[in-house]
């Protein structure tokens, strides 16, 4: 039976990755046809569709009792997206990701901010359904402020002024031609993503079952790189196609969603109780690589291959130090 589990496991990352090409591009053109910020189709559009897996997954978890399952998902969500979905678009990118630093600074703060405040929040073990209704709250906020805020958008000065009237209808004909069809790009590449991502994680589950991996273990490895298998296919998508700017808003905007959405859902849905021990090592250390990752898009405003090995191979010391510690 665990062939059956391998065999659909390889299936599923061929659906994901040729779907993650027809979403990057239908974020790509989303964004070029409303003048949007490729940085802010990233943070909002592309990581709301990529966190469906760990929203869905982390909810379930919770109604079904697995916490440790709900919480480890989330929080391991996060070091998987910033250790492998970021590293390997450094990595796969042709040439270095050029960072919109204006941008940054803002998310930069808030992500270092808010991942600080609910691990203080939850040191006592447990989250409950008013600290996941603040948690919310705070994310309607944050999106809010990055929607309004004139900083985050494009200057389009200047547009249609030297048309003609037949020129102006034929262009707004184009215009909304070209959203139809990046609508549908969008929508057939979130279903195959989210699809194949179901997939991912349902094989990595029975197969890390089938091994005899705790649960612990389970919830912030292997289902966490399944849920997180949408971020690193269209950030390596986004990184070959040149929109780099695409992949990096993904990851910020996924990981304030894992920590304020997912979290926050999943204990307004059951609160959340943990192990201290699991706590207390995961969220330090999720912590620890946001800030890195932070610090290496600040540093000349650009992520490239180096800073995308750091990444990776912080990646693969969480891993090694999560079977030493829970195994």
């Amino acid at each position: 039976m665990v062939f059956v589990y391998f065999a659909a496991l390889i299936f599923s990352f061929v659906i994901l990755f040729k779907t993650a090409d027809y979403f990057v591009r239908g974020a790509s053109g989303i964004a070029d046809v409303f003048k949007i910020p490729k940085l802010i189709i990233g943070i909002v559009l592309v990581s709301l569709a990529t966190t469906a897996p760990e929203f869905s997954v982390s909810v379930i978890a919770a109604i079904l009792g697995n916490l440790e399952i709900s919480l480890g998902n989330a929080v391991g969500s996060v070091i998987c997206d910033d250790g492998i979905a970021i590293a390997m678009a450094a990595l796969f990118a042709p040439a270095a990701i050029l960072i919109n630093c204006r941008i940054l600074k803002f998310t930069a703060v808030f992500l270092i901010s808010i991942d600080i405040f609910v691990y203080l929040l939850i040191r006592n073990g447990v989250i409950g359904r008013l600290e996941g209704v603040l948690f919310v709250l705070i994310l309607v906020v944050y999106f809010v402020i990055v929607l309004k805020n004139p900083n985050y958008r494009m200057d389009v000065s200047g547009e249609d002024k030297t048309f003609s009237p037949a020129e102006q209808e034929d262009h707004l004909l184009k215009r909304k031609a070209e959203i139809r069809r990046c609508v549908f790009l969008l929508a057939g590449g979130v279903s195959g993503v989210i699809l194949a991502s179901f997939i991912v994680n349902w094989s990595a589950v029975h197969i890390a079952e089938y091994f005899s991996i705790s649960e612990t273990v389970i919830g912030s490895t292997i289902v966490a790189i399944g849920t997180s298998i949408p971020e690193i296919g269209i950030c390596i998508t986004a990184a070959r196609r040149g929109e780099g700017e695409i992949a990096v808003g993904n990851i910020l905007g996924a990981d304030v969603l894992n920590i304020l959405w997912i979290i926050g859902v999943a204990a307004i849905v059951r609160p959340l109780h943990v192990e201290l021990a699991v706590i207390n090592f995961t969220f330090p250390y999720m912590i620890l690589i946001v800030a890195v990752m932070l610090v290496c898009m600040r540093i000349g405003c650009r992520l490239g291959k180096v800073k995308g090995l750091i990444l990776f191979s912080m990646y693969l010391i969480y891993l090694g130090l999560m079977v030493v510690f829970f195994t």
